[in-house]
């Protein structure tokens, strides 16, 4: 899959215009105040007031906008340039100095040079990438020493099962490309578009491993059944702001998040 990027780029630039318009993404209410952190990242994350923070794969930044609402100085990068040009534009009325790079992750080193307090990333963002050895690589060169590292990522079990919780119809491991076209988008399953995608699934232990060789310290690794987000198929909000799978109920992990230190 050469032209992964191509096709994943086409695939976010689509995905731009409707995002914005969503409920999912409350622009206006965001516009108004409102912060798109979690509770889940924002205890793992604590006091940032003057931190510079890497967001990788930001989408149009809300999260990145958020972060320098809360006091860090803070530059989003993301693959589609539309979706960085909606970033710009988004932090330019919320009145902040967030700055935007469009660029993958794994080409970042050549285009950017700094090092940061913490590197950030969230929720459905490793799934884009083919290689995690090539992506903690970055994360490292980026980190300060004793530099921060925090992730909060849908669990790799969620994405075994097919889009209706059927059945298992994909491998845990990251065993090939995952290839296929998509009507719609998670954030508005009636949005007008059909675009093609590549992905693959990444194990707990590729994740973690691969921090570990390029000198990520673990200090808090977490689980959770349920998802601060209501992306799926099926779920059911059990309490405010929790999502979860409504035949599953708390049997299931919809995500996971960590901290880790540069050594």
């Amino acid at each position: 899959m050469e032209n992964y990027l191509e096709i994943n780029k086409n695939s976010w630039n689509a995905k731009v215009d409707p995002h914005l318009k969503s409920d999912f993404y409350f622009v206006d209410e965001f516009l108004k105040g409102r912060n798109s952190l979690n509770p889940i990242e924002l205890e793992l994350l604590g006091d940032i007031k003057g931190k510079s923070i890497l967001h990788l794969q930001c989408h149009f930044g809300q999260d990145s906008i958020s972060l320098s609402r809360m006091g860090a100085q803070v530059i989003g990068i993301d693959l589609s340039d539309k979706a960085i040009e909606a970033g710009k534009e988004l932090a330019q009325q919320c009145g902040t100095d967030t700055e935007f790079i469009c660029s993958d992750v794994y080409s970042l080193p050549e285009i950017l040079d700094q090092k940061f307090d913490i590197v950030y990333t969230s929720y459905g963002v490793i799934g884009w990438l083919p290689d995690l050895d090539k992506w903690a690589e970055v994360i490292s060169h980026y980190l300060k020493p004793g530099g921060k590292f925090i992730m909060a990522e849908f669990h790799p079990a969620v994405w075994m099962f097919d889009d209706d919780f059927t059945k298992v119809a994909y491998n845990y491991f990251n065993e090939k490309p995952i290839v296929e076209t998509y009507e719609g988008t998670y954030a508005d399953q009636s949005a007008d578009i059909v675009q093609q995608y590549v992905m693959w699934n990444h194990s707990l232990a590729e994740v973690l491993q691969n921090l570990i060789n390029h000198d990520i310290q673990l200090e808090k690794f977490q689980e959770f059944d349920w998802s601060p987000y209501p992306c799926f198929n099926h779920v059911e909000e059990f309490e405010k702001g929790k999502w979860r799978i409504s035949k599953f109920d708390n049997k299931l992990p919809l995500v996971y998040a960590l901290k880790g230190y540069k050594n």
